[in-house]
């Protein structure tokens, strides 16, 4: 396994270009399944989780070739397993369910898991599905489903679910008749989903909205398309400035996906700036601890709460984080405070006093984002810190290492 060694204290100042969305990409992956002509993909992230996406689409039958953030996808004759050793190490794998069973009516997919932020259950995903004339039984850890031919229906969700929105968008669009999905999610990587399937020839519409109407087609058509940027990355990236007093132009941020994130930004004291071609984020005083709620987009991200909270760590004052997306998604803060941060845990909810400075120390990542804190902490902390365990990272960041030591971290990855 890897480490980062971080020597904090340097204030990052340069550019950056924003990768390809993981999150987006993920789904415009699993709906090449839906094709049976070949799709070609641009601004394709080099990550853990798309090469892994690579391999079980490799299995169930679609040809992949990936090279320098371009991605061709030959869809062949589809076989209906998705095996546990590749599931198991990413929950996204459950996406290839609603295009399995729409494509050829049957499916075996091994149940989700993912990094451990908070169970995730799939019910709303099989309850959706089977509206639509899917079955399903568990068997010895596996979803098994058939059909004989998915069907329009009406799907309300118990609450809004980004994978239940993406799975059964994908289903429908191949379904007889009309699909009305209600309380569906709205974030950004599901409209980037929806825009992949309209350029295909699906017709959908209500993208954006909580109500999305999807009526099924015969065949959906081979297309190039571009996955659009990561906003979370870019998030991210806006923290790495504030917490490090530097200043970063930010290339292809999706500045409006972020709005939310950028106005607590503007809270604390940042200046972040829409520019031509992406955003200016600079620290140009002292930074003041705000309040902050999770919530389902265009609400807060809870992709973003770790950051945010590492960046309070060092502002004035105090304020709350309330997580209410996921239960669990509060391990870094154990390790944030060996850090020297100032935080309570009540519940769901972290009590963040600030602190004048933090220390380097040896820490451990334990989730994606979590991670990402730990190593926006470092930038700012004296002395050195080692971040363990960032195969965590690798998930969600492409070459992140790099992209810091390229406006002036210190920065560098080893061997543990």
């Amino acid at each position: 396994m890897d480490k980062l060694i971080i020597e904090g204290g340097v204030p990052l100042t340069g550019s950056i270009e924003i990768s390809g969305s993981k999150n987006a990409a993920l789904p415009v992956l699993f709906a090449s399944i839906l094709l049976s002509e070949p799709v070609r993909l641009r601004n394709v992230p080099n990550l853990r989780d798309i090469h892994t996406t690579l391999k079980l689409l490799n299995m169930l039958g679609c040809a992949c070739e990936y090279q320098k953030g371009q991605l061709t996808i030959r869809p062949g004759c589809l076989l209906p397993e998705a095996p546990y050793d590749l599931v198991r190490t990413m929950r996204a794998s459950v996406l290839c369910l609603g295009p399995l069973l729409a494509r050829i009516g049957h499916a075996r997919v091994a149940l989700p898991g993912g990094c451990a932020i908070g169970a995730r259950p799939v019910d709303q995903h099989l309850k959706g599905l089977e509206l639509m004339g899917a079955r399903f039984k568990l068997e010895k850890g596996y979803i098994l489903g058939h059909c004989r031919k998915l069907h329009g229906a009406r799907v309300t969700f118990d609450m809004p679910t980004v994978g239940g929105t993406e799975n059964l968008l994908m289903a429908a669009a191949l379904a007889e008749g009309e699909t009305f999905l209600e309380n569906a999610a709205r974030e950004p990587e599901v409209m980037d989903l929806v825009n992949f399937l309209i350029a295909c020839g699906a017709r959908i519409e209500g993208q954006g909205t909580s109500r999305i109407h999807i009526t099924g087609v015969k065949a959906l058509r081979g297309v190039e398309y571009t996955v659009m940027p990561d906003r979370i990355e870019a998030g991210t990236f806006l923290v790495a400035a504030g917490i490090t007093g530097g200043e970063l132009l930010l290339r292809q941020c999706p500045v409006n996906e972020l709005e939310s994130v950028i106005l607590k930004l503007r809270d604390m004291g940042m200046i972040v700036s829409e520019v031509p071609g992406g955003a200016l984020a600079k620290c140009a005083g002292p930074l003041r601890c705000v309040d902050v709620t999770t919530n389902p987009y265009p609400g807060f991200p809870t992709d973003m709460q770790a950051q945010v909270m590492a960046l309070m760590c060092l502002a004035a004052g105090a304020g709350a984080v309330e997580e209410s997306v996921f239960e669990n998604r509060f391990m870094h803060v154990p390790e944030l405070v060996r850090m020297g941060g100032s935080i309570r845990i009540s519940g769901h909810t972290a009590m963040v006093r600030g602190v004048r400075r933090l220390t380097g120390a040896p820490v451990m990542a334990s989730d994606l984002r979590g991670a990402a804190a730990l190593v926006l902490a470092g930038l700012a902390a004296g002395g050195i810190t080692e971040v363990s365990r960032v195969y965590h990272l690798d998930r969600g960041y492409e070459s992140i290492e790099d992209k810091l030591a390229a406006v002036g971290a210190r920065i560098r990855r080893e061997k543990e």
